[in-house]
């Protein structure tokens, strides 16, 4: 697969096939992705790999606390903006209204919210989930190579024939995650990302993009 494909295939997934993640090929992505941009070479992502056991146990004290309707824990960081305004917020409506039309969820449902945290809080059947950590004293250009190195990871899964999702809704049960991977106080949960083999036999869902002349100004005259 070429890097083009690579792009060009990957999509957040949500629905995973339970087939196991083999070590290696996780071992084989992440040492590949050490690579990835990092100004000053700080690397800062913190990352814990959660399968098996553990990960299903985490699964269902994440999902309880989800079917509880349990608000979650006090954020560290805003997911979003308190205020989008357009283009951004026809965006996030648009493809919100889209991802959970396809799993099953209609806007209107008044258990809309309990419904969604517990699908996310399930990672979607993924049998590994990769938590992704920045230390506290980090800024905002530290958290923009962790995105590139997730980025980086992810395209890497595309290569060898996995799937991913990234789940900042992960963050919302933090304390959860936290006792879960030994993390300490002194780091803060960016994301979680769901990985595996996709689920075959269920809809395919890709949410649209701007245009690139949206978003792009060539400045050459």
């Amino acid at each position: 697969m070429d890097v083009y494909e690579a792009v060009e295939s990957r999509r957040a997934v949500r629905a995973f096939s339970p087939e196991p993640v083999p070590r290696q090929v996780l071992e084989r992505v992440l040492t590949a992705a050490t690579r990835a941009p990092s100004s000053g070479n700080l690397q800062p992502w913190h990352l814990y790999v959660v399968t098996g056991e553990p990960l299903a146990e985490l699964k269902r004290t994440a999902t309880a606390r989800a079917r509880a309707g349990d608000p979650g824990d006090a954020r560290e960081y805003p997911m979003y903006p308190d205020a989008l305004a357009s283009p951004y917020l026809d965006r996030f409506a648009a493809a919100a209204a889209q991802r959970y039309a396809s799993l099953g969820i209609e806007r209107a449902d008044p258990d809309r919210p309990r419904k969604i945290a517990t699908l996310n809080a399930e990672a979607f059947g993924a049998p590994a989930v990769l938590f992704c950590y920045l230390d506290r004293t980090m800024g905002p250009g530290q958290w923009a190579d962790a995105g590139m190195y997730l980025q980086t990871v992810m395209l890497l899964l595309r290569a060898e024939g996995l799937h991913s999702c990234p789940q900042v809704m992960w963050t919302v049960y933090r304390e959860t995650v936290n006792r879960a991977v030994g993390a300490d106080d002194g780091l803060v949960l960016f994301c979680g990302v769901s990985v595996g083999f996709e689920q075959e036999g269920v809809p395919q869902l890709r949410t649209g993009r701007a245009d690139m002349k949206d978003t792009v100004r060539f400045i050459d005259a």
